[in-house]
């Protein structure tokens, strides 16, 4: 790349954009920030990469090959090594405690023994075949914005032989899950269907050929709760032509709306969208000098 003179954007970039347009132009085009490091994210990278390994494993040799391979141990190395490159990155600041380390490493654990145990269920090998983990994205999604580049990788791709028909999977973690409300987040639902309309563009595979499916991990389960509980929760969100056509023509606007056609990011302001759950987890929300609804 030619950063001098292309873009690179992303879904979360995207998804930042969606949800605050101010808050994006501080952090991509004035580089007034740089994302904070936690726990959350430390995690989410620790058990996605070990469940990938797992996965793998299982596909390209069997299910108890997978199950003797040390996997608790990977995801113990996993989040040491990551915590340590994210200490790094966070000044070499810790952003975390050993106890709330070690709450996490044993709530990956449960995830990990959950799915060792029902991984049939989730995982069928008769006519299946893992395509790979992180499968490259990489295109111009709008053809007057030839130097705005999205990049992105598809967590995992399976192949169903039989019909002919790909799965792409995005791994999430989540404390308990995703309620009904998370599931009608468009913005959520957004990463996977502009990824469908991706791979199909790359790949070119027939749309109708692509399922997508969130595969949450569950940290906690709740407590006294009289039906039985899965650390695993699987949503696929409605992917037809309206939705697709509705994320591509938002895509397109936030290209319009941010780039000029040679790439170039626009100036002037970008308004920020000021809402109670916006404000409310915002790292801004205390400055007045970077945001107008800043309270100090």
């Amino acid at each position: 790349f030619n950063y001098s003179v292309q873009k690179v954007i992303s879904y979360s970039q995207w998804s930042i954009f969606l949800n605050c347009p101010h808050k994006w132009a501080l952090q991509y085009r004035d580089k007034q920030v740089k994302p904070e490091q936690n726990i959350q994210f430390l995690f989410g990278k620790a058990i996605h990469n070990t469940i990938q390994q797992y996965i793998t494993q299982m596909y390209e040799t069997s299910g108890a090959e997978a199950d003797r391979s040390d996997v608790k141990g990977y995801f113990e190395n996993e989040l040491s090594e990551i915590y340590k490159a994210d200490y790094k990155k966070n000044n070499n600041t810790h952003f975390t405690n050993p106890s709330e380390l070690r709450e996490f490493f044993d709530d990956g654990i449960d995830i990990l023994d959950f799915l060792q145990k029902k991984k049939a269920g989730y995982f069928n090998k008769k006519g299946w075949h893992l395509i790979g983990c992180e499968i490259p994205i990489q295109l111009t999604p709008h053809p007057l914005y030839k130097n705005v580049i999205f990049k992105g990788s598809l967590d995992m791709v399976l192949y169903h032989e039989p019909t002919n028909k790909y799965k792409i999977i995005d791994f999430k973690t989540s404390t308990k899950g995703w309620n009904d409300m998370a599931k009608r987040d468009e913005i959520k639902q957004y990463q996977l269907i502009l990824y469908k309309q991706f791979f199909s563009q790359i790949y070119n595979i027939p749309l109708e050929d692509i399922d997508i499916e969130f595969f949450i991990l569950k940290r906690k389960l709740y407590e006294n709760c009289d039906f039985p509980q899965k650390r695993i929760q699987i949503f696929s969100p409605p992917s037809g032509k309206i939705k697709l056509n509705r994320a591509t023509q938002l895509l397109d606007n936030f290209i319009i709306s941010s780039f000029n056609t040679d790439g170039t990011y626009k100036t002037g302001d970008f308004e920020p969208n000021a809402t109670l759950d916006n404000c409310k987890w915002c790292i801004h929300k205390d400055s007045k000098n970077l945001c107008p609804k800043g309270i100090s």
